[in-house]
């Protein structure tokens, strides 16, 4: 039996236990954020997060969508809406990160806080 995990954590997670058969099922933050000097680390090539609850604002840029993450407690990551002309736009997450997936050539770039 292959006990290879199909999924790995990004940076800052670690491998969650299932409680009934202790399997690995999700990616659980090493340390919780403090809203306070917390930072972003980018991933590129990937597919963004499944989008339930994240929030978007097409009318503003990736530096203001730093701003706005860093400046909302909630906030784990941000990152462009629309790749075309150097991108633009905003997206937002506040929830958990579920589902991205890294890609060998195509992809968009996810700041993870």
């Amino acid at each position: 039996m292959n006990k290879t995990p199909r999924c790995s954590c990004i940076k800052g997670f670690e491998p969650g236990k299932d409680r009934f058969d202790n399997s690995f099922t999700e990616c659980l933050r090493k340390t919780q954020l403090s809203c306070r000097g917390d930072g972003f680390f980018m991933l590129t090539k990937v597919k963004l997060p499944n989008t339930f609850g994240a929030v978007v604002d097409k009318r503003i840029g990736l530096k203001e969508c730093e701003e706005r993450c860093i400046n909302n407690c909630n906030c784990t990551a941000f990152a462009n809406t629309n790749l075309e002309n150097g991108g633009s736009g905003c997206v937002m997450w506040t929830r958990e990160l579920n589902d991205i997936r890294t890609f060998v050539d195509a992809g968009q770039d996810l700041y993870v806080r």
